[in-house]
């Protein structure tokens, strides 16, 4: 099945390239909107604000390939400086803003940051407090110039928001540095490539140390096109974007889509808040909406939302995890977004891989992940022989494409595992085939549980679980037996007002499946081990188990 979409205009352009050729287009239209800080830029404003930042970073030494980290949540200089380092052809490194400092000092190290953008604090977390404690140098760092023996190729670190402390530059005071010289940005821009790096983010952690995906403008800028493409995205379109910056979902899908398609990025608050996103998707007027399903669910849910006026609402992304039959109903008709889409893919695909459509019936919005975006291939093999599978034959996902990274930073090793000599890239992921050319997303190889010589999938219990009418979420991981060798566990979270025994689960799954995949395990509870984006920590609820058993 191929899908008639315009040639890329942006395929052969760098981010700046880009964003300049939207302001041409586009410049009196919002950009950038925080309406509880009461901030608003549109294109042109938004490019002047690039424009002084990039100056302010090649003040501070920061030239082409030199990494620049941002350890921050979703505020306005966040999107300002991913599109000034992309001006001056610095590598942007996104840090997870939930790390604390065991896993800031892992990433600072790794990445070879020159420069370390961060806010002051966030609900608890004191982040001036952490880096003091991981990079004891930083409060007598004179003038901007830092010397640690941890990182020694970390030279600057500039708050983006609260008063900073000794050693720490101000964000407001960079670009008045930068505006004192005269740089030749266009001179530049001009040697840029758009195959250079551009982008380092690390994968979710949701297993061991993350890796460091390193992606191209190239890369993330068709990635861009073509999930905006998907969506119907123009420049009447407003997109509100409650999801994390430091994520693929946030600074490929949210920022760098909007801006391919002169669409507003409207950005409800730091953090996910169900109340504060409805109340940007209602006085925004928002045409998109992006977010996990249990974004989804907690709007849905929020006390304030009867009453709400989101008949503003088109399309949007739900991604991260299956989407319950359910909560994509509610979402078309409760919350009028009758043309979501479901998008897959991976951080080390810029992310989206496969995507619905907008005129897609909702039974293939949540019984598939849609078909790729144009450009990609994508083929199931057998995890054991590499052999391409036909349809309705699970195996792993595989996929060839612009979207496929360059490899990961200062790992060759699992670069080489990750991408086959032929440029395929291994997601880890089962998926099937269906004739119709849409795919369905099975379960993670390294999740696969087995009992008694059964391999079981549990991605395929928990969409048996989501059926459950009381059921509102559900996790099923595999903890060690003796006699069976693994057996399952099922987390169980219901919906609000219901009720229900782990004895009335098991009679369930064993009503409608195999005896060997009812769980012997049955927790309820109040909420999952999560990252930023919302995917469940499994192994943490494995680690809980073994250690409760």
């Amino acid at each position: 099945m191929t899908d008639s979409v315009p040639a890329p205009w942006v395929d052969g352009l760098t981010i700046g390239r880009m964003l300049a050729a939207t302001v041409e287009r586009h410049g009196e239209r919002d950009a950038l909107v925080f309406p509880a800080l009461g901030y608003r830029r549109t294109y042109r404003e938004f490019h002047d604000d690039v424009l002084r930042a990039a100056r302010g970073l090649s003040a501070l030494g920061i030239v082409r390939g030199d990494h620049v980290a941002v350890w921050a949540t979703n505020v306005p200089q966040w999107v300002v400086l991913q599109f000034a380092a992309a001006e001056i052809g610095a590598v942007l490194v996104t840090i997870n803003p939930a790390y604390r400092p065991f896993e800031l000092k892992y990433v600072l190290a790794q990445c070879d940051a020159k420069a370390l953008f961060l806010v002051d604090r966030f609900k608890s977390s004191d982040y001036f407090a952490m880096l003091a404690e991981v990079c004891p140098e930083a409060p007598t760092a004179r003038g901007g110039e830092l010397r640690s023996a941890e990182f020694p190729k970390l030279r600057t670190i500039v708050a983006l928001r609260g008063t900073p402390p000794p050693g720490v530059l101000d964000w407001n005071d960079m670009p008045t540095d930068g505006e004192a010289r005269t740089i030749d940005l266009a001179a530049l821009e001009a040697e840029l490539d758009p195959a250079d790096p551009i982008n380092i983010q690390y994968t979710s952690g949701t297993t061991g140390f993350p890796k460091a995906a390193t992606l191209s403008h190239r890369n993330l800028l068709l990635n861009a096109y073509y999930v905006g493409e998907a969506q119907q995205l123009s420049a009447h379109d407003r997109i509100c974007i409650p999801v994390p910056f430091y994520h693929c979902f946030g600074c490929v899908l949210g920022t760098l889509c909007a801006a391919v398609h002169g669409a507003a990025m409207i950005v409800p608050a730091d953090s996910f808040h169900p109340a504060a996103t409805l109340d940007a998707v209602e006085s925004e007027r928002a045409t998109a909406l992006y977010g996990v399903p249990t974004m989804f669910i907690a709007q849905l849910q929020d006390p304030s939302f009867a009453g709400r006026d989101l008949s503003s609402l088109r399309t949007g992304i739900m991604a991260g995890s299956p989407c319950p039959i359910e909560v994509m109903r509610n979402v078309i008709d409760r919350m009028g977004a009758r043309q979501l889409t479901i998008a897959y893919g991976q951080t080390e695909a810029s992310p989206v891989i496969t995507q619905t459509r907008t005129d897609d019936p909702i039974e293939l919005r949540v019984e598939t992940v849609g078909r790729p975006l144009p450009g990609f291939e994508v083929k199931v093999v057998d995890p054991a022989t590499g052999e391409a599978l036909p349809d309705e034959r699970q195996g792993e996902l595989c996929a060839r494409g612009h979207g496929v990274m360059l490899g990961y930073y200062r790992d060759p090793q699992a670069t080489a595992a990750a991408i086959d000599a032929e440029g395929w890239l291994h997601t880890g992921d089962l998926a099937v085939r269906r004739p119709d050319g849409y795919y369905h997303i099975t379960g993670r190889i390294k999740d696969m549980v087995i009992r008694g010589g059964e391999n079981i999938y549990p991605r395929e219990i928990e969409e048996f679980l989501f059926r459950h009418p009381a059921v509102e979420q559900a996790a099923v991981v595999g903890v060690p037996d003796p006699k069976f060798g693994e057996e399952l566990c099922a987390w169980i979270k219901l919906k609000s007002g219901a009720t229900a025994t782990d004895e009335e689960i098991r009679t369930y799954v064993k009503g409608g499946m195999a005896h060997y995949k009812v769980p012997r395990y049955v927790r309820f509870v109040s909420a999952f081990p999560q990252t930023v984006t919302g995917k469940i920590q499994k192994f943490k609820i494995r680690d809980e188990m073994i250690a409760d058993l």
